[in-house]
């Protein structure tokens, strides 16, 4: 008979569809609260636990330095556990019923000038041999797609039609969606997929970006990647992939873009989560409303 944790890991990657790296992530926090409550209150089953007992891990956790944002994600594990428990009648209330998240300060993404991308493609205008051309592509398909680092990593050779435009990607939750792509970057597409048949011994044969060993990328070479590239043309401190997301859909925002075909764009489930892109957008707005208006003469 599997264990609760167990048939928890099953109802995260079957029904609710997360991605392996989001089930490790819940599972690995339900294992350091066990610990901690099998160290502290001698007690193995955290199914009996009252909210006493996770309000000292918490306090454990701040002590220890570890970041609001990290604690709440931890809480976030705790939480979906318990709502599981309770939904296949393990338990009859949730030790979280009452609990509330930590404050967090708002971070606000700073997205890439235009400049600034303008500046980098030039640098890098005309890519020589395998990796300086997938590296380009890398930088472009991020800006002009807004797909997120895992999607660009785990993008399929079959998914990728040259003869539409188009590319399929796989994002959370396992929903796919079709996104366009500019001739431009077609052109580059099909330069990579020359480039990348010189590669010998192609092990990861099924994905479309690989490395010069013929595996596919991880997260870090690829968080690096854009990291080195952008460290050239900005100051900003933050320099990854997810800005880069965040650039393409302030970009489009500014130059006129609604905000549902964002949304469609960036494969959101709400327009809530598209609309924290909208504040660099609406201060671009406000940039042109003092400059136009009459009465700011």
């Amino acid at each position: 008979m599997k264990s609760n944790k167990e048939a928890f890991r099953d109802y995260l990657q079957l029904e609710k569809k997360y991605s392996s790296h989001t089930v490790n992530a819940y599972l690995n926090d339900i294992s350091f609260f066990e610990e901690f409550n099998k160290a502290h209150f001698d007690q193995e089953n955290i199914e009996a636990v009252n909210y006493s007992q996770i309000r000292s891990w918490i306090v454990s956790l701040v002590d220890q330095d570890i970041s609001n944002v990290s604690v709440n994600r931890k809480m976030a594990s705790l939480k979906s556990f318990y709502k599981f428990l309770l939904k296949t009648k393990q338990i009859e209330i949730s030790p979280m019923l009452k609990h509330k998240a930590l404050k967090t300060p708002k971070i606000i993404q700073i997205p890439f000038s235009e400049k600034e991308l303008t500046d980098l493609i030039q640098q890098i205008e005309e890519p020589v041999g395998f990796e300086e051309v997938r590296d380009k592509l890398i930088v472009e398909m991020f800006y002009t797609t807004g797909m997120r680092r895992a999607e660009l990593i785990h993008l399929m050779l079959r998914n990728v039609d040259l003869s539409s435009n188009v590319i399929k990607v796989l994002g959370k939750r396992n929903k796919e969606r079709i996104i366009p792509v500019l001739p431009i970057i077609v052109e580059q597409l099909r330069l990579y997929l020359n480039e990348r048949a010189s590669v010998e011994n192609i092990v990861d044969t099924d994905f479309f970006f690989i490395s010069k060993k013929g595996l596919k990328l991880s997260e870090s070479f690829v968080y690096r990647l854009i990291n080195s590239y952008f460290s050239k043309v900005s100051e900003k401190v933050k320099k990854s992939p997810h800005v880069l997301r965040h650039t393409f859909a302030t970009h489009l925002l500014n130059n006129g873009a609604d905000l549902n075909s964002v949304k469609e764009l960036l494969g959101h489930s709400s327009l809530a989560s598209t609309q924290v892109y909208t504040h660099n957008s609406l201060a671009e707005l406000k940039k042109v409303y003092t400059n136009a208006h009459p009465r700011n003469k």
